[in-house]
């Protein structure tokens, strides 16, 4: 009874330890492609960040650019301001000699006016000499004379009488008619700089208002701008921890490759690479009849059909021309893909312009390897699944970025990267 005991716990045990060893490389797949997934995440993260810094980055040029902007125009402002206070200056001082003016020709006024005073005195004492004496004209005393000798005389003086009174009536009225004009000019002069003054403080009042607009805009640009700093800031330290993230992440991505790699070397026995081709053929056989001849050696072509893109750059058009990490063989739609070589299926999903992928990771004689299988139509596998050269994992087709049905295959030298720095020609391992 010990020994049947005994017996059913080392059967139980190495029940147990091969599931262990069957669900652990599935395991550690789920979590490789979980991790891809994650670093995708990541990298559109930090794309997204990295956008918003050269947004903010161009906000905090524009506003710098609209405050150096205003500064110039606070500048000009400052000139005109300066301008105008001189202009002021240079008004301020006609109004004063204009003042002087005003004093100088007041006075001469008052002195003219005294003349015109004098002068009408001086016609009134005469006439009120004439109406003293009687009705004595000019004429009397003209008819008055005793000999010629005599008229000669009076008429010369009386000539002269009559010319200086004359000639006084006319001075009299020059000097007032100046006096009224130098009166209306210097009022209509005083005028003009009162209204040259009033203009000129009224273009001071509106320089100084815009002047105090512009140092307010200036100060809310600032205030802006340092905003915009604040969150540039910020958003460079999200940048620099998602950085920090995504290395950690990589360190664990390419950990796991690694111990899935370590499965792929422990998994290929021959015995059990015979069962699971034979397993294989009877899987395939339900699916299409279409698959490719098996080649011997580590390496065999991913699918039957026509090679119609090369590894290296190719032209693509007008707009220049690529990379192509790959080979592509063309096909009809559903065709079956296989894998290219013993391994462990590390991913099984969408990944950008490959479309539907599938990516194994080989282990050839002591080498690290991952094929990528892209723009598929289906799935025929699993992230974990142990696959035989030859076996069907996925079924042709024209997702992605394609022009036409076709599968494109690919060789990475050690773990698969984002850069595909490691791609080489697959026309050195397999035979199209």
């Amino acid at each position: 009874m010990k020994k049947l005991t005994t017996r059913s716990f080392k059967i139980i045990a190495a029940i147990l330890a091969l599931v262990l060893f069957v669900q652990i490389p599935a395991a550690y797949a789920a979590s490789l492609s979980e991790l891809k997934k994650e670093r995708s995440q990541l990298e559109a993260e930090k794309k997204s960040i990295n956008k918003s810094l050269e947004i903010k980055s161009n906000e905090i040029q524009t506003n710098q650019n609209r405050q150096q902007k205003i500064i110039s125009q606070l500048e000009q402002l400052g000139a005109e301001i300066n301008k105008t206070n001189h202009n002021i200056a240079v008004v301020e001082l006609d109004i004063e000699i204009a003042n002087q003016e005003i004093s100088v020709l007041e006075k001469e006024i008052a002195e003219l006016k005294e003349k015109i005073e004098q002068r009408n005195e001086l016609l009134r004492d005469r006439a009120r000499a004439i109406q003293s004496s009687g009705t004595v004209s000019y004429l009397d005393v003209l008819l008055g004379a005793n000999s010629f000798v005599d008229f000669i005389d009076r008429f010369s003086a009386v000539s002269t009488l009559m010319d200086a009174d004359r000639q006084i009536m006319r001075e009299q009225k020059e000097d007032q008619e100046k006096l009224e004009v130098q009166k209306l000019e210097l009022v209509k002069k005083k005028e003009n700089l009162e209204a040259n003054k009033a203009e000129l403080k009224s273009l001071m009042a509106s320089l100084n208002q815009q002047k105090q607009e512009k140092k307010q805009l200036v100060a809310e640009l600032e205030k802006e701008e340092a905003k915009l700093h604040a969150e540039k800031t910020q958003l460079k330290a999200e940048y620099d921890d998602k950085v920090e993230l995504s290395k950690e992440l990589e360190e664990k991505f390419l950990k796991e490759q690694r111990r899935l790699a370590e499965v792929a070397r422990q998994k290929a026995l021959e015995a059990a690479a015979a069962k699971k081709k034979r397993q294989s053929s009877s899987n395939s056989a339900v699916s299409s009849g279409n698959l490719p001849v098996v080649s011997a050696g580590h390496w065999t072509r991913p699918a039957a059909g026509r090679f119609t893109s090369g590894f290296g750059r190719r032209d693509i058009g007008p707009i220049g021309s690529k990379n192509h990490l790959g080979v592509d063989i063309a096909n009809s739609i559903g065709t079956p893909v296989v894998s290219a070589a013993d391994g462990v299926v590390s991913y099984v999903g969408s990944m950008n312009g490959y479309g539907n992928v599938v990516m194994v990771t080989h282990s050839i004689e002591g080498q690290l390897f991952t094929t990528t299988y892209a723009h598929l139509s289906g799935f025929n596998t699993s992230v974990g699944a142990s696959v035989s050269k030859g076996q069907q994992i996925a079924r042709l087709g024209n997702s992605g970025n394609s022009t036409g049905p076709h599968v494109h295959f690919e060789i990475h030298v050690g773990e698969w990267n984002g850069s595909r720095s490691n791609a080489v020609n697959p026309l050195n391992y397999i035979s199209l």
